[in-house]
């Protein structure tokens, strides 16, 4: 009860911003991210980037006011159920925006597509709604879960890395990396290592990995588990005489716990901070001015798909009732991403350029992943193949 008062208060005082509260024709989204916990990071960056484009638009997309319903998922699939069933059946959503983890995804996909409301990811994008299961009302303004794997694999091979050892939690988005690993690198993979999902200690797979024969680490640990293994990888003396390379692992959420012992580290991306374009340059300096902190990709992402449903709102004028004119603006994506050229593919998830990223020190002490070079262009996932739609 405490936790839907605090989430009704944050509604209100979201209206209070836009200077207005909202009426029974207003656009309404629902929100469901991770708030609680050490990923509460992740998801208040979707949050705020999200906010701060509603806050440029004058609390409307599309010329429409919007009421935004923010809840937390508390990264517990039971919670996140009834969190989007009731934005679905109590109020009414036109859409909803989430998840930050695949398996909050999965717990929340059915009632909300089988009720004919459209679902944006902002961040999790499962390769289990890429082919097969693809559907008309799902779209993903991030990636699929393997494509940055890929792109790693990609890199491993082009550093010349002979020799990897691979470690990632044992849920969905975890299994995705590995696979999309494996696709695209040519060399050895030493041994797979499966951790829970919210790992903290390190130490027993540390043993190994020293033991391995790897020149090299590939990992996915997004959040807190990532700030825990880049510390403890870096005491342990690893990075000494091993390469670590990552996606979600060293970024913008967890490099302000990391510091000094993730500079150098190599990632995989769609985005940075430093990405060569003046819409970004502009998203990210009104970000920092706004909150304080370096957007990471949750925010990028999230300040797209509130692009993408302006876009989308503006072309059907604001009238939700006509759900195929809907899909059709979504599809069309006809907004400026930050992260420069981007599309739909036949299911839904983005056609768009994955980088070489690696992380930096800036001169005034903050941390953040840097543009290094591309990787590839216009790189569609490998399940839309399987999608019928």
């Amino acid at each position: 009860m405490k936790k839907h008062l605090k989430q009704l208060t944050a509604g209100v005082a979201l209206s209070a911003v836009m200077g207005t509260a909202a009426f029974a024709d207003d656009i309404k989204i629902g929100m469901v991210v991770t708030l609680s916990g050490p990923p509460a990071a992740l998801g208040q960056q979707i949050v705020d980037g999200f906010q701060l484009a509603l806050e440029q638009k004058d609390g409307m997309l599309g010329g429409q006011k919007v009421e935004l319903i923010v809840e937390d998922d508390e990264l517990k699939p039971d919670v996140a159920l009834v969190k989007a069933t009731s934005l679905v059946e109590r109020d009414k959503v036109d859409f909803v925006v989430g998840t930050v983890f695949s398996n909050m995804l999965q717990a929340i996909f059915k009632p909300i597509v089988q009720s004919d409301t459209f679902l944006v990811s902002p961040n999790a994008g499962p390769s289990t709604f890429a082919g097969r299961n693809c559907n008309p009302y799902f779209f993903v303004t991030s990636y699929q879960n393997n494509q940055n794997a890929e792109i790693s694999g990609m890199i491993a091979n082009e550093e010349g890395f002979e020799n990897v050892f691979t470690m990632v939690p044992n849920y969905q988005a975890g299994r995705d990396n590995i696979v999309g690993f494996k696709q695209t690198f040519k060399g050895n993979v030493t041994d797979e290592v499966f951790t829970p999902l919210g790992h903290q200690d390190f130490s027993a797979e540390l043993a190994r990995i020293s033991t391995s024969g790897a020149d090299a680490i590939f990992t996915f640990m997004p959040g807190g588990m990532g700030v825990r293994l880049v510390n403890q990888f870096a005491n342990a003396g690893l990075s000494e005489n091993m390469k670590f390379m990552s996606v979600f692992t060293t970024d913008e959420t967890t490099l302000p716990g990391q510091k000094d012992a993730a500079v150098g580290f190599l990632a995989a991306g769609s985005w940075a901070p430093d990405l060569p374009n003046d819409a970004n340059a502009a998203f990210v300096k009104a970000f920092e001015e706004k909150y304080g902190y370096i957007p990471g990709s949750y925010a990028m992402q999230a300040y797209d798909t509130a692009s993408l449903l302006d876009s989308a709102i503006a072309k059907t004028g604001g009238d939700m009732s006509d759900k195929d004119a809907v899909r059709a603006a979504l599809k069309e994506a006809d907004f400026t991403s930050l992260r420069g050229d981007f599309s739909f593919n036949n299911n839904h998830y983005p056609v768009q350029d994955f980088h070489m990223l690696n992380v930096v020190k800036r001169d005034d002490g903050k941390f953040h992943t840097s543009f290094v070079r591309t990787i590839a262009k216009d790189y569609a996932d490998s399940f839309s193949q399987n999608c019928k739609m």
